[in-house]
């Protein structure tokens, strides 16, 4: 691989992993701190504030190497140190505290190891380190750095060091989710916790990206436990869990993947319209999809989808009878056609029959009402039945003719 497409690699880990620690941070810190926000790319890596001042401040590092990166010499310490430098006011007693995560060791001799938070910490002894670094390093990366250390006095570096707080040894990107496994493991659903902390992953990335691109400033702890508890609450006994959002959906390819189905059929003979038919196949698409996540997660049964179904045909069952009765025999193509598309319009909308009593997704009644079209099951026109026969036998004839 050339040494651009790894650096970019590298980079590309690097960004993903100061997202995954947010999220770890907030799960394990969280709730000792109710009323703090945690932001990413605001005042720093990983942040948290009260009341939009910040109280800490995180810098991420990522390495695939277990002892790189922080040495007293190594340029991840001081390129941490320059931004804290000129961004954490080093001076001030009363500043926000820094953390270094980093995900390399740290010997127990150099300034970073003497700056872990147990009972070895030794802030005078880190401050030696730091000066005989700065005073005797050779880098030219690290120039400036040691430049803006040195130039601080030494009351400045004593307060400024003493905020420091390593987190060496921290979870490599690819063991941030057992960690975050275990910071949920009283609230993960029994059978099901592959699929709510899958759940809680993309909640998270819609959020880290609404931080990243400006379009939310951060996440309160408090609000993240409401959000999590939501999630969790989807997999009780009266609710389920969306996993097959319509932002999933690829919305061309599944069109064309079903404009040929026979609940496609059903709509056009009652001339619905172009862009509730590519809906429709939308809502059709996603509720078999989701159908057989659930079964596959054993999160519903066979038997309470069958009742659900039944629930639903019963529904249209009165409906269309209803329909057929006010037509009469004498009753137009036109007048049938009318009558058909308002019946789909009335049960399109309808939430009289749910799966279960507080899940109100309304895509899911949509999309079983046309898969129970698809099969005949019900319909829309008047006389769809003996629509649905022709189309059967139509199809099995081009079937047939086809070398």
């Amino acid at each position: 691989m050339p040494a651009g497409e790894h650096n970019a690699s590298g980079s590309l880990v690097g960004y993903m992993y100061q997202v995954h620690w947010c999220l770890l941070e907030l799960l394990k810190r969280g709730p000792e701190r109710p009323d703090f926000a945690i932001s990413l790319e605001l005042h720093d890596d990983v942040a948290w504030d009260l009341n939009g001042s910040p109280q800490d401040l995180l810098q991420t590092k990522h390495h695939l190497n277990s002892n790189a990166g922080l040495g007293d010499k190594d340029v991840d310490v001081w390129k941490t140190l320059l931004v804290w430098i000129e961004t954490a006011k080093p001076g001030d007693q009363h500043g926000p505290q820094l953390f270094l995560v980093s995900t390399s060791h740290a010997a127990d001799d150099s300034a970073a190891g003497l700056l872990r938070p147990d009972g070895r910490r030794d802030v005078v002894q880190a401050i030696c380190r730091f000066d005989d670094a700065a005073t005797t390093s050779t880098n030219d990366k690290t120039a400036k750095a040691r430049q803006q250390y040195l130039a601080l006095t030494p009351s400045q570096r004593g307060v400024f060091v003493d905020r420091i707080w390593v987190l060496d040894d921290a979870p490599r990107i690819g063991d941030v989710d057992a960690a975050v496994r275990r910071a949920l493991w009283n609230t993960l659903p029994l059978d099901h916790e592959d699929m709510f902390l899958s759940l809680v992953w993309k909640w998270w990335t819609a959020v880290a990206l609404d931080m990243l691109q400006g379009k939310k400033a951060s996440v309160t702890a408090a609000a993240a436990r409401t959000m999590i508890s939501g999630i969790r609450d989807r997999f009780s006994d009266d609710h389920l869990p969306t996993t097959i959002e319509l932002s999933d959906v690829d919305e061309d390819t599944v069109v064309t993947s079903h404009e040929n189905r026979p609940f496609v059929h059903q709509m056009q003979w009652v001339r619905c319209n172009t862009t509730n038919l590519r809906k429709a196949i939308i809502d059709y698409h996603r509720a078999v999809a989701q159908t057989v996540e659930w079964v596959a997660d054993d999160i519903i049964g066979l038997r309470e989808l069958e009742r659900f179904e039944d629930n639903l045909r019963d529904e249209w069952q009165r409906h269309f009878a209803d329909m057929v009765e006010d037509l009469g025999d004498a009753a137009s193509e036109p007048d049938r056609i009318a009558a058909g598309k308002t019946l789909l319009r009335e049960l399109r909308e309808s939430t009289a029959v749910n799966v279960r009593p507080k899940y109100n997704d309304s895509f899911f009644a949509r999309g079983k009402r046309h898969e129970l079209a698809d099969r005949g099951r019900m319909g829309w026109h008047p006389d769809f039945e003996r629509l649905m026969e022709n189309l059967m036998i139509s199809t099995a004839t081009s079937a047939a003719g086809q070398p």
